[in-house]
């Protein structure tokens, strides 16, 4: 392989690994903020526990995804060289503002958060959650908004070297690339946190984790893991309808933005005669693996929509917990749970490979964008970030099923209720 085949590779493979954190982090906060809003509003304290058995398993995922997200930071700077030198000064400038708010202003309030519970009143603590999820979507928007530029670079100008000089910030925002596929981001992301969510309660709920641990759930985890299957059934059926509507929804910019991504037939032949006319001697339709991976996309969410809305249902009068006969559909949305992750991966082949043969299309060529690094260093290192990203992500799994699988109570070092002078208090 050469060197651009390895750095492209070893990106690829890192890349996709951590959106997978990525799109838990992303749904699970929200579902963890709107249960802690119930248990404020309602004073129900079985959303306080929903808040806290689920914060765990949140808290984890990002403190795992963090690293992960830091891999990828080395790969940039190391491997793609090229690409910082031309148009740092355009995409770079999300990512600077990503890096603030997920570093600094998302992890202190997550923070603030985890050490706050039992120590600081009800509503400035659902604050504090509240703002993790919105620093989290900021997050989410400035990656996107740099990745967009990628796939169809606006509010540049060339200067006498042929560097891109960032000319026009609100063309960034209102980039034709971003904002279907931002809402297709998130809702792909509460799909992921739905279903995590129902397949988990799911499996607690069914008669294989009681034979494990050879008694029966409590009553309050019973009905702890009986209200987190219904809103991770609705959340998931609700988040995979948004997705597939805004997955639709970009082919009319993908088509104006990058004409070769999707071609086929006669139009490929079409679309490459254009760009030879426009840019030279080259190939520049995409591997068969856009058109493969598109495909499986869209036929898992399809039955991914189904098979959720006959489990919503069966959550009428808990006919999915309390009728024999529904049961199987418990395991069914257990055996679910990877799915939204490798459609997600399909999702990204298709937005990323699709661009080929260019790092920013039409502006900068990948074999451009590359570093002048020998094949043999970037083999090493291929193996090297990889080994650590699926390390990373094996620790998390593991970490995950450990949280999931415990007795709920005791999470954060506390299984008290705010002290009720704390709740009165105006903070």
């Amino acid at each position: 392989m050469s060197a651009l085949e390895y750095a492209r590779l070893q990106f690829g493979l890192t890349a996709s690994l951590h959106f997978l954190f990525v799109m838990v982090t992303l749904g699970l906060v929200v579902l963890v903020a709107v249960m802690q809003t119930r248990y404020v509003v309602s004073g129900n304290p079985a959303y306080g526990r929903m808040a806290r058995f689920w914060g765990l398993l949140y808290a984890i995922n990002y403190a795992v995804g963090i690293a992960t997200g830091l891999v990828m930071e080395f790969e940039i700077g190391l491997n793609w060289g090229g690409l910082s030198r031309l148009t740092g000064d355009v995409f770079g400038a999300p990512l600077a503002l990503e890096t603030l708010i997920a570093f600094v202003l998302e992890s202190t309030l997550l923070g603030m958060w985890i050490f706050g519970w039992g120590r600081l009143g009800k509503r400035l603590h659902l604050a504090l959650i509240w703002g993790v999820a919105a620093t989290a979507m900021l997050s989410a928007f400035w990656v996107m908004v740099s990745n967009a530029f990628l796939q169809h670079p606006v509010g540049y100008a060339l200067d006498a070297d042929g560097t891109a000089r960032l000319t026009d910030f609100g063309a960034l925002l209102s980039n034709s690339a971003l904002w279907f596929a931002l809402l297709h981001a998130v809702s792909a992301a509460m799909t992921t946190a739905g279903i995590l969510l129902a397949g988990v309660s799911a499996w607690r709920l069914s008669g294989a984790y009681r034979a494990r641990r050879r008694r029966a759930l409590g009553p309050d985890d019973h009905e702890l893991f009986r209200r987190s299957l219904r809103l991770g059934i609705r959340v998931g059926l609700i988040g995979t309808f948004f997705t597939i509507g805004f997955g639709y929804a970009q082919l009319g910019p993908i088509g104006d933005n990058q004409p070769t991504k999707l071609a086929g037939g006669d139009d490929a032949i079409a679309q490459q005669a254009a760009m030879v006319a426009r840019f030279g001697p080259g190939d520049y339709l995409p591997s068969d693996w856009v058109g493969t991976s598109l495909g499986a996309m869209t036929g898992i969410a399809n039955l991914l929509f189904l098979l959720l809305f006959v489990a919503q249902v069966l959550t009428f009068r808990d006919t999915l917990i309390r009728r024999r006969w529904a049961r199987p559909a418990l395991w069914m949305l257990t055996v679910l749970i990877p799915l939204p992750f490798v459609t997600a991966i399909f999702g990204w082949i298709v937005r990323e490979e699709g661009r080929q043969p260019w790092a920013v299309y039409g502006l900068l060529r990948t074999v451009d964008a590359v570093s002048p690094m020998s094949a043999g260093a970037l083999r090493w290192s291929t193996f090297g970030f990889t080994a650590a990203v699926v390390a990373l992500a094996v620790a998390d799994w593991w970490l995950l099923a450990r949280a999931a699988a415990r007795t709920p109570g005791g999470e954060f070092g506390t299984d008290e209720e705010t002290p009720l002078e704390l709740q009165e208090a105006t903070v």
